[in-house]
């Protein structure tokens, strides 16, 4: 599993590339089955959900080839439409690959995903807008067997803004007979990001970063060239590294609209921010302050993927935050780990109560799920003495040589096998 080995107090200073998104990549290395063409794709992150995603495009008959931060995929020898359980199993995202692999075969059978446990993410909103286009699904033994003569557009209205049932009826409507148009649709940045993707192989998809997105489909895709977004949630957990050590860290290669709502709550924790058109500058305050309410929401609100991050950074506020998680019903598993440093947290249902405390101490600890891991990585980081975080392959899923890119910026951390 590895571990990370940190002794905290060091102030962070320099400068960060941040990396290319993995909530974006892995939907549009989905959507390279689609078109029966070739994709070249720059900015890919060097992640283990990446390899894994790698691992099912070889398994159903792509040629993918890496090099450095540039992967190639050729779908057009695509032979299969069984997605290999046990990949699966290792990766939510997977999921994407139903509505990609419908569109181009008329079939796929996938097993129920897997990932973080995070608490329950039912796929029902995926299936329901899959039915609507003419799919028929058959349910048994944990898998689910999906077919269709030919897709159908139509219009469908989502019960949530769910990034994964967005992507996944994107990816079936593409080359549905027919326009497709999806309300209440998911207007996460990364959706944007497989639009631009898509439009660029042939496909007329339009409205995404607004909550109707319209779909004309196509027949035939053309060979393509993208570069992928910088990943928001990695740009956010370097701010809030740089804010709970007192830091001064410049981030390089940032998309600044999409990271507004992270750069308000370390405002209002003390942190001074400066920013252009792709850098952030972010220095953090001797004492932070306590913030009366963080709520995670759907984009452009607070991002769930940044709450844990903000629980360690105000762990150790001035006073007493609140934290509501409105997207999850169980991502509060990294409370228990801070406890152990000396954090001063109380749940109650899906609230958080976090009185700060002077200091943390280092602890061993373990990563239950990949931002949580995270999170105990920045309270290591501000931790008097020593802290062990134990089971890094999940923080390792979503984040590119995270103790290199530490230890550059004046971090004590180790990676041990």
């Amino acid at each position: 599993m590895g571990k990370y080995i940190i002794n905290g107090g060091k102030k962070l200073a320099g400068e960060v590339n941040i990396s290319g998104a993995k909530n974006a990549v892995l939907p549009i290395l989905a959507a390279t089955v689609v078109g029966q063409n070739r994709s070249t794709i720059f900015n890919t992150p060097n992640l283990r959900d990446v390899e894994i995603m790698e691992k099912i495009l070889l398994s159903i008959g792509c040629v993918v080839d890496r090099m450095d931060n540039i992967i190639y995929v050729d779908s057009r020898q695509l032979n299969s439409f069984v997605i290999p359980d046990d990949l699966v199993r290792e990766m939510r995202s997977s999921i994407i690959l139903m509505g990609a692999m419908l569109s181009r075969c008329g079939e796929v059978i996938i097993s129920y995903p897997g990932g973080c446990e995070i608490g329950p993410r039912p796929i029902d909103l995926h299936l329901k807008a899959l039915k609507e286009m003419g799919v028929t699904i058959e349910e048994s033994h944990g898998f689910l067997h999906c077919k269709c003569e030919k897709l159908q557009g139509c219009e469908i209205q989502l019960d949530y803004p769910s990034v994964g049932a967005t992507e996944n009826t994107i990816l079936a409507a593409v080359k549905a007979k027919g326009t497709t148009i999806i309300r209440n649709a998911a207007r996460e940045p990364e959706i944007i990001d497989l639009q631009t993707y898509l439009n660029k192989c042939g496909a007329k998809v339009s409205g995404a970063g607004t909550s109707i997105i319209k779909i004309e489909g196509v027949d035939k895709f053309k060979d393509v060239k993208h570069t992928i977004i910088s990943d928001r949630i990695v740009a956010g957990t370097y701010m809030a590294a740089s804010t709970i050590t007192g830091g001064e860290v410049v981030l390089k290669n940032i998309e600044i609209d999409y990271i507004q709502a992270i750069v308000a709550k370390l405002k209002e924790a003390g942190s001074l921010v400066y920013y252009d058109s792709n850098s952030l500058k972010i220095v953090g305050p001797k004492k932070l302050n306590s913030i009366e309410m963080v709520q995670t929401l759907p984009y452009p609100g607070f991002p769930t993927d940044m709450q844990a991050q903000m629980m360690a950074l105000l762990s150790i506020a001035n006073g007493t935050s609140i934290i509501s998680e409105t997207v999850f019903e169980n991502r509060f598993k990294h409370a228990e780990e801070l406890i152990r440093m000396g954090a001063n947290i109380k749940i109650i249902g899906r609230v958080a109560v976090v009185k700060g405390v002077k200091e943390l101490t280092g602890a061993k600890v373990k990563s239950k799920d990949l931002r949580g891991g995270a999170s105990l990585v920045l309270a290591g980081l501000t931790a008097k003495g020593t802290t062990e975080v134990d089971n890094i392959c999940h923080i390792e899923r979503g984040y590119e040589d995270f103790d290199l890119k530490l230890r550059e910026l004046g971090a004590d951390i180790e990676k041990v096998k």
